[in-house]
């Protein structure tokens, strides 16, 4: 591929205009759940471990998008706390000039082990998948009875230090819809976020789930918390947030379904085998591993990852194909 050799030079930016300051990195399509949205049951295609970008390779690719002007990066799975080392690879980042926020997305299931040692390395903020506090539903939802391991998770990471930790339900038809008070009554509680999440049609498995529109429940809690849209910065993300008066409950949506969000989108996403996706409803890709294996300098680094924001597309096409993309979400990461 060619690649332009005029940019823009105040930070990354698209053909829409739209800055790309954020960077989810998967460190792994491993996971030990086998959530009914992410993979398949009885899924083994996964990536061969000679494939993954090693730790010296993704802190290059953060390094060059750090020049180029991006300061939130997440790291990702599959479940990122599979992947030996990960503590090491935080350091590694954290001190790389230009890493303003550094975030980590996981299950919760390996994280009693870990949440102390994720803190001090330089984990800032942590987002937990939690789609239901019913064990049989966790059970059919993920295929593991894992919702104490996640629970005794959340515990310790409070313990940590972690403050306004977020906890990601992706809403299934017939599946966790009325589970939702007692999600936001448990976060009231705890102090944590409630993110609802509208599951996108990515791979068969999310495919045949049934749409649930947030929107009816976000203003169904509007009104029983007289909730105000939150102004603050919780993250780079595309959640939208809001809060009651007494700052007791905060809220967000992620709304890819009902209300797209594509044109402020601000993030790409680096697969554990070094591919870039520019868009998690399109193919758009470019594979970064081989420049990185062939010892690519810095400058020709930065020159790809430049020609890779060119393609990203204007909005994804979820609502009008949903069919299009077969990959499952544990492939391009989270």
């Amino acid at each position: 591929m060619m690649i332009p050799t005029a940019f823009p030079i105040n930070g990354l930016k698209d053909r829409f205009n739209r800055s790309i300051d954020y960077l989810r990195l998967s460190v792994t399509d491993r996971c030990d759940l086998r959530c009914t949205y992410c993979i398949p049951k009885g899924f083994r295609n996964f990536e061969e471990p000679e494939h993954w970008l090693s730790f010296d390779e993704i802190a290059r690719v953060v390094g060059a998008f750090a020049r180029l002007g991006t300061r939130r990066f997440r790291l990702t799975g599959g479940e990122p706390l599979l992947r030996k080392g990960l503590v090491d690879l935080v350091e590694q980042l954290n001190v790389i000039d230009g890493v303003h926020d550094l975030s980590l997305s996981t299950n919760g299931t390996q994280l009693a082990t870990q949440a102390y040692a994720l803190r001090r390395a330089g984990v800032k903020r942590l987002n937990i998948s939690l789609d239901s506090l019913r064990g049989e539903c966790v059970q059919r939802i993920t295929g593991s009875n894992s919702l104490d391991k996640v629970l005794h998770g959340l515990r310790i990471a409070k313990g940590a230090g972690f403050e306004r930790i977020k906890l990601n339900m992706v809403m299934m038809q017939g599946v966790n819809e009325n589970d939702v008070s007692d999600m936001v009554a448990f976060c009231i509680q705890h102090g944590f976020i409630l993110r609802l999440i509208e599951m996108m049609p990515m791979g068969v498995t999310a495919q045949n789930q049934g749409f649930v529109d947030v929107q009816p429940i976000l203003a169904r809690l509007k009104k029983q918390f007289n909730l105000q849209e939150s102004h603050q910065m919780l993250g780079g993300g595309p959640a939208r947030y809001w809060h009651s008066e007494d700052g007791e409950f905060t809220v967000g949506v992620i709304t890819p379904m009902s209300q797209h969000f594509c044109q402020t989108c601000n993030r790409v996403r680096l697969s554990v085998d070094g591919t870039l996706y520019m868009c998690l409803g399109q193919e758009e890709r470019f594979e970064l591993r081989p420049l990185l294996r062939e010892g690519c300098t810095d400058e020709e680094l930065e020159d790809a990852i430049r020609a890779a924001i060119e393609l990203k597309p204007e909005k994804h096409e979820f609502r009008e194909q949903p069919e299009k993309i077969i990959r499952f979400m544990s492939m391009t990461g989270g």
